[in-house]
């Protein structure tokens, strides 16, 4: 007879409570990384703005060039906990190695393409790479250019919602 070890068993639910605490602790962390740039009572966006279950129900019926591109713009971690289906990802917005990688892409996009960013990781007025990620990909030269509203977090104001994850 083989015996089952309860030591395992035991360990799983504090198992999964630490990687629940981890990816909290990441989150907040990544939310802390200083200045965003611009002072948060005024957003660059202004009203260039979608709402989560419209952008769920948008991204549901687009098809072909009507379809937005979907960018997520915040931490490595955050995104492959899951992430708005479709969305690609270049890194976060505040480092200057995710920035690079975010226009060095871009720029092989036509300048109508409709482009959704989002972070996920805070609210948006906190947030160190939304701004970041908006302010090049502007001047860039991209006319539609919105930002996910995403006014808590990713976990809360998306998946919270049953609106689709992929991981």
């Amino acid at each position: 007879m083989v015996q089952r070890s309860t030591l395992g068993d035991a360990m799983t639910p504090r198992l999964g409570s630490c990687v629940a605490l981890a990816a909290i602790l990441i989150m907040t962390a990544a939310c802390s990384g200083g200045d965003s740039g611009s002072p948060a009572s005024g957003d660059i966006w202004g009203t260039k703005t979608v709402a989560p279950a419209a952008f769920a129900q948008e991204l549901e019926s687009a098809t072909g060039a009507d379809k937005p591109v979907v960018v997520c713009v915040g931490p490595l971690v955050l995104y492959q906990l899951g992430h708005v289906p479709g969305a690609v990802f270049h890194g976060p917005a505040s480092s200057a190695d995710g920035l690079r990688d975010l226009t060095v892409w871009a720029q092989t996009l036509p300048r109508t393409t409709s482009l959704v960013i989002y972070c996920g990781c805070c609210p948006p007025a906190d947030c160190p790479n939304l701004r970041p990620a908006y302010t090049a990909l502007r001047d860039l030269g991209f006319k539609k250019l919105r930002v996910l509203m995403l006014d808590t977090n990713f976990n809360v104001d998306w998946a919270g919602r049953s609106l689709p994850v992929q991981k």
